[in-house]
């Protein structure tokens, strides 16, 4: 899955070694240049890449007739087929399932229409203990709802508790992604304990005033979402090219939110809880 998709996304995808044709799923915030002006080339890549299968890709309403017109103009037809998912929303959506996880879209607080999505892990099976369903002669075809956290009744209608047939599952994991976005308490209540949550931090503290007027955020703000919304893991990214050393800006978020650190090209992350 990726989200968003800036101009130097194929470059990024080739240096760290990320296949193309294993990107499914194109999630993109809102329709200004730095966040979706790389779909229409990478669109056309994965065309003379050979690929087949179809591609869904999610975003404001406006931007299946951007990727339309770019085609129609070229004279390109693609061998695959694009499934185009309009995001409008005023509050928290699915918009994307899968056997592993569920994806939302939020609103934002932006200049121009833009959203947040959320990556919520299913609830993950529990684990068999296979000396006990050996003990009580559960039959196999059983043990994919044992393994759900049902019960086992047998044959004389005895009830053999879930918890002694099975250990507790793995944790699921949450993260969230805001894109741009001024401070917006409203989001706390959809990203609320996110392992991992990466927000906007284009200013630091000393110009709020300029952050209010182009509805971005503030490190402190940033750090104040991550807090209230009891986040793991707070990224911060997206910073005003004013700012020579991006370290200053990681210390001030850490003044409120200690557990934060900075997005950077190549940056891997394991959502770990």
């Amino acid at each position: 899955m990726l989200i968003d998709c800036g101009e130097a996304t194929q470059i990024s995808l080739r240096k760290n070694k990320i296949k193309f044709q294993k990107i499914n799923q194109i999630f993109i915030s809102h329709l200004h240049g730095d966040h979706y002006l790389g779909l229409p080339g990478l669109v056309s890549t994965f065309n003379l890449f050979g690929r087949t299968k179809p591609l869904d890709i999610f975003g404001p309403s406006e931007l299946k007739a951007i990727i339309e017109l770019h085609f129609q103009v070229s004279g390109s037809v693609l061998n695959y087929k694009i499934n185009f998912h309009p995001i409008e929303t005023d509050s928290k959506k699915l918009i994307f399932e899968n056997k592993i996880l569920s994806v939302y879209s939020i609103p934002l607080k932006h200049r121009i229409k833009t959203f947040g999505f959320v990556f919520e892990e299913k609830q993950k099976p529990r684990h068999i203990k296979s000396e006990m369903i050996k003990f009580y002669s559960i039959p196999h075809y059983e043990i994919k709802s044992i393994r759900n956290g049902k019960d086992y009744v047998d044959e004389e209608g005895n009830i053999i508790l879930n918890k002694k047939l099975t250990n507790p599952a793995d944790p699921s994991y949450k993260f969230a992604y805001c894109s741009d976005t001024a401070y917006f308490p409203e989001i706390l209540e959809w990203i609320k304990d996110a392992d991992l949550l990466f927000h906007e931090a284009t200013f630091m503290d000393k110009h709020t005033e300029l952050a209010q007027k182009t509805l971005h955020s503030t490190t402190m703000q940033a750090a104040d979402i991550a807090k209230q919304s009891n986040a793991k893991q707070l990224i911060i990214g997206h910073f005003s090219s004013r700012y020579i050393v991006s370290q200053e800006l990681v210390d001030e978020c850490k003044t409120i939110f200690n557990n934060t650190i900075e997005a950077y090209d190549g940056l891997r992350v394991i959502v770990n809880g």
